[in-house]
């Protein structure tokens, strides 16, 4: 620790020495470097402010209706991109500023100057933009201002008209697209459907569909078939066991001429449609065809059986004994040949539909393994068309949602600008800041000044002190003479160092002066000059 205090006041020895040199060096800096302050350009700042609405009243009412997009989005992206290559060249075209540039490298360098300088920032969530330019001219600083927000304004709206139109080219070039190809697979179908023609699935469904629905019919109609047998052999064994003649006799139990019924003819026949109606409504509803007809049967039998007992009944003593005419023919007899016959011509019609069925099986059967593939083949074709015409569909009420929203767009647009603050320039320059770069060169003049000092302390050393003596002489200092100051050397010295102070403050002095005349706005340098 000693040691460096010892080496920090040998350097200050050193400096005090040649101290004149810090003044020698630090005036001419002084006034170079201020003379080059005050000789600097004014720089002027143009500024403008906007504000970017994107809310539209169209939007709430075109939702669900139109393709509507986002306007927050469209702007984003833009800003982001705003300050790119193209643009700034646009600004430079349209400011004049491309004049100055010759060639490429220089544009360049122009373009690269502009991307540095233009200041475009977002001030606040309401989308507020400023945009400002630092210019040694004021009017090309304001220039620069209004085309940077022309370019904005109309880069914005000119990419929201660009996207338009290309959706729209995206969407017509896909639509004729599609319409070749429904109109490529409407033509498949219509050559496959005509080469299968009479193969092809109905409305009874797939082909294990049909061939169902056929062995469900055959046995169907099997079963028909074996009901009516059984019905018609039943109706054989019952007109088997009667008489072709049935009717009225006379009692001969009580020996009186009174004649009575044995027995009503239609009795059988009302019991044989009763077991029928109790089979059919086993088997069906009451709306069943068969089940209707077979009440109304059994009723008219009814009904006429109660008609023949009131007659019977009302002309009973009128019938002599010998009487043998209708009344001795058996009516059931009779009925039963009536339903024999009609079980016979049931029997008959319900065989060539039993051949018909068994003939589609057969067929169906035999077309197992044609069938299905074409039914395969189809239901691909269909398929095929059908996701061609939804797409086709789809494209166009896309197409129809991007005009209406191009066109309320057009009528009233999703983006509005308004300018709060338009371009201008403040008559007082910005910059430079003169006064900093003036306490800048003062200082850094005392310090090259007090460097110069070193470096000549350094370049013809002394030794002030018998340790440094020692140390560079390797020899043993016994002691050391201190130097006996005449008064007219003390006199001498106290005058160097107030002249040394003095010259000090005149360099401070001329500093506070260049600092007042620069507040003050004198021009008194340059009057010296002149």
């Amino acid at each position: 620790m000693h040691e460096i205090i010892e080496l920090v006041w040998g350097y200050i020895r050193g400096g005090w020495r040649y101290r004149w040199f810090i003044y020698l060096v630090a005036w001419p800096i002084c006034l170079g470097g201020w003379w080059f302050v005050h000789k600097m350009p004014d720089q002027y700042e143009a500024a403008a402010r906007v504000q970017v609405d994107t809310s539209s009243a169209l939007t709430p009412l075109l939702r669900g209706l139109a393709v509507t997009s986002s306007a927050d989005e469209g702007l984003q992206m833009m800003t982001r991109t705003l300050m790119n290559r193209p643009n700034l060249e646009k600004i430079a075209r349209m400011t004049d500023m491309d004049l100055e540039a010759k060639t490429p490298e220089q544009m360049d360098a122009l373009v690269s100057r502009l991307s540095q300088t233009i200041d475009f920032r977002s001030q606040s969530d309401a989308n507020l933009y400023s945009i400002s330019y630092v210019d040694n001219d004021p009017q090309l600083a304001k220039n620069v201002v209004q085309a940077m927000l022309t370019v904005f304004v109309e880069s914005t709206l000119g990419d929201n008209r660009k996207d338009s139109d290309a959706a729209r080219k995206f969407l017509d070039t896909q639509i004729k697209e599609y319409e070749d190809r429904l109109a490529e697979a409407e033509n498949k179908l219509k050559d496959f459907k005509r080469k299968n023609a009479g193969l092809m699935p109905g409305e009874g469904g797939t082909y294990f569909q049909q061939l169902n629905a056929v062995r469900s019919q055959l046995d169907g109609a099997a079963l028909e078939l074996k009901e009516a047998e059984n019905l018609r052999d039943e109706l054989k064994r019952q007109l088997a066991g009667e008489e072709p003649t049935f009717g009225l006799m006379p009692s001969e139990s009580t020996g009186s001429g009174t004649p009575v019924f044995v027995g009503h003819p239609y009795d059988v026949r009302i019991s044989a449609l009763e077991g029928r109606l109790d089979e059919l409504r086993f088997r069906y509803t009451e709306k069943h065809p068969d089940v209707e007809s077979t009440k109304a049967t059994l009723e008219a039998l009814r009904k006429k059986r109660e008609e023949d007992l009131k007659a019977a009944e009302a002309n009973k003593p009128k019938i002599p004994r010998s009487t043998s005419g209708g009344l001795n023919q058996n009516p059931v007899y009779q009925q039963l040949k009536i339903s024999l016959s009609q079980a016979e011509a049931r029997v008959q019609s319900l065989q060539p539909r039993m051949k018909a069925y068994k003939k589609d099986v057969v067929k169906l059967e035999g077309l197992i393994d044609t069938i299905p593939q074409i039914e395969a083949d189809l239901a691909s074709l269909n398929r095929d068309y059908q996701v061609n015409r939804t797409n086709y569909e789809t494209l166009l009420a896309r197409r129809e949602s991007a005009k209406m929203a191009e066109q309320a767009e057009n009528s009233s647009s999703g983006i509005n600008f308004r300018i709060i603050d338009p371009p201008r320039v403040p008559f007082d320059p910005i910059g430079p800041n003169r006064p900093l770069f003036e306490s800048v060169v003062l200082v850094a003049a005392l310090v090259a000044g007090l460097v110069f000092a070193l470096l000549m302390a350094e370049i013809k050393p002394t030794f002030d002190t018998p340790r440094k003596l020692q140390k560079k002489t390797q020899q043993v200092v016994l002691g050391s003479i201190s130097r006996a100051w005449t008064s007219r050397e003390r006199r001498n010295r106290i005058i160097n160092i107030a002249s040394f102070a003095v010259v000090g403050v005149l360099l401070l002095s001329a500093y506070a002066l260049v600092l007042l005349f620069e507040a003050s706005g004198s021009d008194f340098i340059r009057n010296l000059e002149m």
